[in-house]
């Protein structure tokens, strides 16, 4: 009942005409983004976070989700027209999709994916409506002990074990939680790692951060691995899907959008993995015949699936970042950073405290989910066009976006100079395999980890036991370790018995 009345309210907020506005810019800007190669969403919205300075913050997250959303959709364009992915979450979609355009199914295979990506939205939205408030109930009866532990769980699941090699992603988080140790320290008031400059008294921006790390150095590291010529655009031809072709994908929409959703929750989750097991898990179900055209002519099961599965995963990375304050991915830490920036703490109270601006905003991403479907689908030609613009303008473009954003913000020269510092470190990071979203997220949870373990040893009058004895918090460290040490314990066991 309470999601119900909740959602009443959101809709009543966000069928006004300016956030109306804000949606539908935010879906065009996202899949505009989701189909240049190598731009994603943590990109844009890291660009768009100056403007959170001038618009009010209904609006802002209204078009962040709206460009979230896009993105999502927009992947699949460059995978199936390009074989290109730009995004991790759509490496799967381009093994079948791909091959359907090179046989001439390009259009059909746009429009499952398309259509795959509204439904699996349209469940993800209802999960974060109606799980919302289940984890919220839940996330109240937590105190500081388990907070700090809920982090720790959350540095080790996205620096240690998303990543191809724990220490290059521990190192990062280690960057992240430098950089939030700047400033002055709130419980003694002294200057920590200032080095006499009074412009970090403040701390280092965290939108200057994140502009840095995923506009500034990503544009870097594209520019320089940059190489001549052009991939060829596969032609689109006719979108309309046969009545063979929707039958053979209604299931696996469902399946996909019911995979996923649970894994995005996940601070683990991320959607690598629910578009693998919905992969193969479609491959296993499909028809003899169908079966047939897995790796050959490109079956359309394989895009219908993970495509689903894809966006329901991106949908359910929100419910952790709105009920709990913890971001397990790059955009949801940016967009963490955000609700910083305006001055809200996300986490169980945003509920209560902030219900209007929640509400809009979930009702808002059902708006999204049917705008990006009437996107999508006719104007498919427009997007492939997109994929024309050539990539040196486009680089320049971000670059000059970012430092006029950035200067825009504090009109510090200081600022312009952390910015391409830790823009050029990030390009190396890009370069030699070092993740950058344990950075930000570092840098963000940082501080409140900080603040978590300080009040539980206040409350335990300084006896740190407190996180092993009450048993919520020991059992979350506990799958800390787990996540940590379990799977380097699994490969040493494996070697052990091969060799």
């Amino acid at each position: 009942m309470e999601s119900i009345e909740g959602l009443a309210l959101g809709f009543g907020h966000a069928l006004t005409l300016q956030n109306l506005g804000w949606a539908l810019l935010g879906c065009f800007l996202g899949t505009a983004i989701g189909v240049l190669p190598g731009i994603g969403p943590a990109l844009t919205i890291a660009l768009l976070l100056p403007i959170t300075f001038s618009v009010s913050a209904t609006g802002a997250f209204i078009l962040f989700c709206g460009v979230f959303y896009g993105a999502m959709y927009g992947g699949s364009t460059t995978s199936i027209l390009l074989n290109t992915p730009g995004e991790s979450g759509s490496i799967i979609t381009a093994l079948e999709g791909a091959k359907m355009a090179k046989h001439g199914r390009a259009g059909p295979a746009l429009a499952t994916a398309a259509i795959g990506s509204f439904v699996a939205g349209t469940v993800g939205t209802l999960g974060i409506a109606f799980i919302g408030p289940l984890i919220v109930d839940l996330a109240l009866q937590l105190g500081p002990a388990e907070y700090f532990a809920l982090m720790v769980l959350c540095f080790v699941t996205v620096s240690a074990v998303l990543g191809g090699s724990a220490l290059r992603g521990l190192t990062s988080l280690g960057l992240g939680l430098l950089l939030g140790l700047v400033g002055i320290d709130l419980q003694t008031g002294q200057p920590r790692l200032t080095f006499g400059v009074p412009e970090l008294l403040d701390g280092v921006n965290v939108v200057l951060v994140a502009v840095a790390l995923f506009a500034v150095g990503e544009t870097l590291h594209l520019a320089w691995r940059h190489m001549e010529g052009k991939a060829e655009v596969r032609q689109v031809g006719s979108i309309m899907m046969s009545r063979s072709d929707v039958k053979r994908s209604f299931w696996p929409w469902i399946r996909g959008a019911g995979l996923g959703f649970p894994f995005g929750v996940l601070p683990a989750g991320g959607t690598e993995m629910p578009t693998m097991l919905s992969y193969y898990a479609e491959k296993k179900l499909a028809s003899p015949e169908a079966r047939k055209e897995f790796g050959t002519t490109g079956a359309i099961e394989g895009v219908a699936g993970p495509e689903a599965a894809n966006n329901a995963a991106a949908a359910g990375i929100l419910v952790p970042m709105l009920t709990l304050g913890l971001p397990t991915s790059a955009t949801a830490a940016i967009m963490l950073s955000a609700f910083q920036s305006y001055g809200i703490q996300p986490g169980p109270l945003l509920f209560t405290t902030q219900a209007e601006l929640v509400w809009t905003l979930i009702a808002s991403l059902f708006i999204a989910n049917v705008m990006l479907v009437v996107l999508n689908l006719p104007l498919v030609g427009l997007w492939a066009r997109i994929l024309k613009i050539p990539q040196p303008q486009l680089y320049a473009g971000i670059l000059v976006f970012a430092t006029i954003g950035t200067y825009g913000i504090s009109n510090s020269v200081i600022d312009l100079v952390l910015l391409y510092v830790i823009g050029i470190i990030a390009m190396f990071m890009r370069r030699f395999d070092f993740p950058v979203a344990p950075v930000v997220i570092g840098m963000i949870l940082g501080p409140m980890a900080e603040q978590a373990m300080r009040q539980a040893l206040t409350i335990s009058q300084g006896d740190w036991s407190t996180f092993v004895t009450r048993p919520a918090s020991a059992v979350i460290l506990a799958l800390a370790v787990v996540a940590l040490a379990g799977p380097r314990l699994y490969g040493a066991w494996v070697r052990r018995v091969a060799g």
